[in-house]
């Protein structure tokens, strides 16, 4: 393989592309593609047979080595795969890009673009992890780690909206219907976040809408009290108390 000739994408729907040319539906169905996705997020080191396993048949218990073996013999007709005693590995390019090691080094360069007040940088960033952790992680699959990779997407959506809404907010402008807009998602997607809402009340005031963002902050003290029996945080009351100032 050359350099930069094989680019994985594992969330949303499973792309594979080598050399220009697709490849996932070599793949040896569902299962396979799962197996394949498991090793791609492991690809830094040898994982057990039994981990792998519990990955792909997590309520079923022992029992799947015949049927992992033939996965594993016909991923290897798609990408190299190592079989050493009771660890398997996927033998992919140090080259290689994969959309969730992009997204995760996206958005720790935004959120330290944000720490450092470099708005474009942050903008651009946390644009680049908001695309793919919008796609969420779908290929199937009920065990612990589907849903811990499951739970980072959507972590991750909200730290990309986040950073996203504070660098729009920064370069102002035509960018403040940005961050409106991002916040409100973020404020759909994760309703009792309060940066959400601080985040939607600045872009609201900044846009010229200071009632609507009052409502914002009524609507999640209303929120807070119902849900979990608190009031909003200090932060969240104190840019309260200065938009009605």
């Amino acid at each position: 393989m050359t350099p930069s000739a094989l680019r994985i994408q594992v969330c949303g729907r499973l792309a594979v592309e080598l050399d220009g040319v697709r490849r996932e539906q070599a793949l040896p169905g569902p299962q396979g593609a799962l197996l394949f996705a498991y090793l791609v997020t492991r690809r830094d080191q040898a994982t057990t047979r039994d981990a792998v396993s519990a990955a792909l048949w997590p309520d079923e218990g022992a029992g799947h080595e015949a049927a992992l073996n033939a996965l594993i013999s016909r991923l290897r007709h798609v990408l190299p795969c190592e079989a050493t005693g009771g660890t398997l590995r996927l033998m992919l390019p140090s080259s290689t890009w994969v959309d969730l090691e992009a997204a995760r080094d996206a958005i720790h360069r935004a959120e330290s673009a944000v720490a450092q007040r470099q708005w474009e940088r942050a903008w651009s960033a946390s644009q680049t992890a908001l695309f793919v952790a919008r796609r969420g992680f779908v290929l199937g699959g009920d065990g612990a780690w589907a849903a811990a990779m499951r739970r980072e997407l959507e972590l991750l959506h909200q730290r990309s909206l986040e950073a996203y809404a504070v660098a729009a907010l920064g370069l102002g402008g035509a960018e403040l219907a940005t961050a409106e807009s991002a916040s409100r998602e973020l404020v759909r997607i994760a309703p009792l976040r309060e940066s959400g809402h601080r985040l939607l009340m600045e872009s609201l005031t900044a846009r010229g809408n200071p009632a609507q963002a009052l409502q914002v902050y009524d609507d999640l003290r209303v929120a807070l009290r119902d849900e979990l029996g608190i009031s909003p945080a200090p932060e969240t009351r104190e840019l309260y108390v200065r938009l009605l100032g």
